[in-house]
C-alpha cells in the first residue's frame, strides 16, 4: 500500500485526487467575469452602500463553513458520544466568517444567518441542537469580546439525497464606513508581514489550541486517521475517490498526543478567532496596517490572490510548526510545498506593515497570550508572487 501512496504522491497532488483543490482554480475561473466590487484586491468583496445608499459606507456579506471537518465531528461523536464536538462545529462557521471579515475591517455589529443540510437518518435532533444553539452561545461570547453579532435566523434542510452527514454554513452581513476599510491597495515593497500563531491557548480561549482551523479537514483526515473508519462508517467518504488516498494514516481518534489533547480533539479544535487582537490592533494602528489576510483555503500562499501590483511577498521566518502539522506531514510524507499551500501551518493571520508597527502588533498579541512575530517582508517583483524559505526547502508559489 505505501508503495502506491509514494507513487501517486510523485504523479499527482494528494489533494486533487481527494476531490479537493487548495487553490480553487475552476472557481476563480467561473467567477472571474464578476463584478469584483469596489475594491477588486480587498480580502472581502465590498459592495456599494444598497442598504443606506450613503457613498460614505459600503456593505459586506460574506459566506463561509465548517467543510468537511463536520465529518470529523460525526466520527467523534459516534466513537464517543461526546455531543459537545458540534458545539465547535458552530463555532468554526461562524469565525471564518467573522475573521475573514476582520480583514477588511469590519469590526460589525454583524447579521448571520444560519444554514444547516443533513442527512435525517444520520442526524438526529439533539445534534441539531448542539450546533444552533451553540452559535447563539458564541454569539454571547463575542459580544464580551467587544464583537457584536445577531443571529437571523436560517435553514436547516433535510436533504440527504445530496448531503452524506451534515454540512455547516453561515452567511454574515456588515455594514461599515469606507473611511474604515482595510484593503491591499497600500501594500508597498519594503512592508514586512506579521504572523500570529494558529496553536497554543489564547487568554479567551479555555483550553489548548492545535491550530487547525477549517481548511485542509479532508487531506487531514485522510492522512491521519486509520482505514478502519472507512469501513466503519462509509458515508464518511466518497465512494468515487481511490482506495489510495481514503483513511491512510495510523491514528485512531482516542489515541493520546504529545499535546493535551487526543487525536480527535487536535483535528477538531475550534477555529481560533483573532477578533480581540484585530480590535485593539486597528483601535492602536488603523491607518498604519496595509493588509490583513487569513491564511485560510491556501494556507501560506493565501496573500497571492490580494496583492495590488507585481510583488514578491517572501517569507523567511515563519513560526515554529506545531505537532499537529508535523503528524499530518509524517503520517503520509506529504510534499512540504504542498503542506504549506493546504494548511495554515502554524500561522492562520498575517498582518502587513511597516517595521516599526510590526513591533506594537507582536506585542499585542502576544499580550493576548498569542505567539507572533516579523515573518516575512515585502518587495518588487517581475509578477505576483509568495515564497517561502524554510527548513524544508524554498517554494515559490505565482
Amino acid at each position: 500500500m505505501s508503495g502506491i501512496i509514494e507513487k501517486n504522491m510523485a504523479d499527482n497532488n494528494r489533494y486533487n485526487l481527494r476531490g479537493v483543490s487548495a487553490q480553487k482554480e475552476d472557481v476563480h475561473k467561473a467567477i472571474a467575469k464578476l463584478d469584483k466590487g469596489l475594491y477588486p484586491n480587498a480580502f472581502c468583496k465590498i459592495y456599494p452602500d444598497y442598504w443606506g445608499n450613503d457613498d460614505a459606507w459600503c456593505n459586506l456579506l460574506h459566506a463561509d463553513g465548517a467543510g468537511t471537518k463536520s465529518i470529523l465531528a460525526y466520527l467523534y461523536w459516534k466513537e464517543t458520544g461526546d455531543l459537545s464536538v458540534w458545539k465547535g462545529i458552530a463555532i468554526d462557521s461562524i469565525v471564518m466568517n467573522t475573521d475573514d471579515l476582520l480583514c477588511v475591517g469590519a469590526v460589525g455589529p454583524y447579521t448571520y444567518s444560519s444554514t444547516i443540510g443533513r442527512n435525517k437518518q444520520l442526524i438526529p435532533g439533539e445534534v441539531i441542537s448542539e450546533i444552533i444553539n451553540g452559535t447563539q452561545s458564541y454569539f454571547d461570547r463575542l459580544k464580551g469580546y467587544g464583537i457584536d453579532v445577531h443571529l437571523m435566523g436560517g435553514e436547516t434542510a433535510d436533504v440527504g439525497d445530496v448531503v452524506r452527514t451534515v454540512i455547516v454554513d453561515g452567511t454574515m452581513g456588515c455594514r461599515m464606513r469606507r473611511d474604515k476599510l482595510v484593503t491591499t491597495e497600500q501594500m508597498v515593497p519594503g512592508d514586512v508581514v506579521v504572523s500570529l500563531a494558529s496553536y497554543g491557548q489564547a487568554s479567551y480561549e479555555d483550553e489548548y489550541n492545535s491550530g487547525m482551523g477549517s481548511n485542509g479537514l479532508t487531506s487531514a483526515r485522510h492522512e491521519m486517521l486509520h482505514k478502519e473508519y472507512a469501513a466503519k462508517y462509509p458515508e464518511s467518504v466518497d465512494p468515487n475517490l481511490p482506495e489510495e488516498v481514503v483513511y491512510n494514516g495510523a491514528y485512531r481518534l482516542t489515541d493520546t498526543t504529545e499535546t493535551p489533547l487526543n487525536v480527535g480533539k487536535m483535528l477538531l479544535s475550534p477555529t481560533r478567532t483573532y477578533a480581540p487582537v484585530v480590535l485593539k490592533v486597528l483601535e492602536e494602528y488603523f491607518a498604519k496596517i496595509h493588509g490583513i489576510i487569513h491564511c485560510s483555503g491556501g494556507g501560506q500562499s493565501k496573500c497571492l490572490h490580494y496583492l495590488p501590483t507585481a510583488l514578491r511577498v517572501v517569507k523567511n521566518n515563519l513560526l515554529p510548526i506545531p505537532p499537529l502539522f508535523r503528524m499530518i506531514q509524517e503520517s503520509a510524507g506529504t510534499d512540504w510545498k504542498e503542506m504549506y499551500q493546504v494548511f495554515n501551518m502554524g500561522q492562520r493571520l498575517e498582518i502587513f506593515t511597516d517595521k516599526e508597527t510590526a513591533e506594537g502588533i507582536v506585542a499585542i498579541s502576544q499580550s493576548f497570550g498569542i505567539e507572533a512575530q516579523v515573518s516575512g517582508y515585502v518587495e518588487k517583483a517581475e509578477r505576483k508572487e509568495v515564497v517561502i524559505e524554510s527548513k524544508y526547502g524554498n517554494f515559490t508559489y505565482c
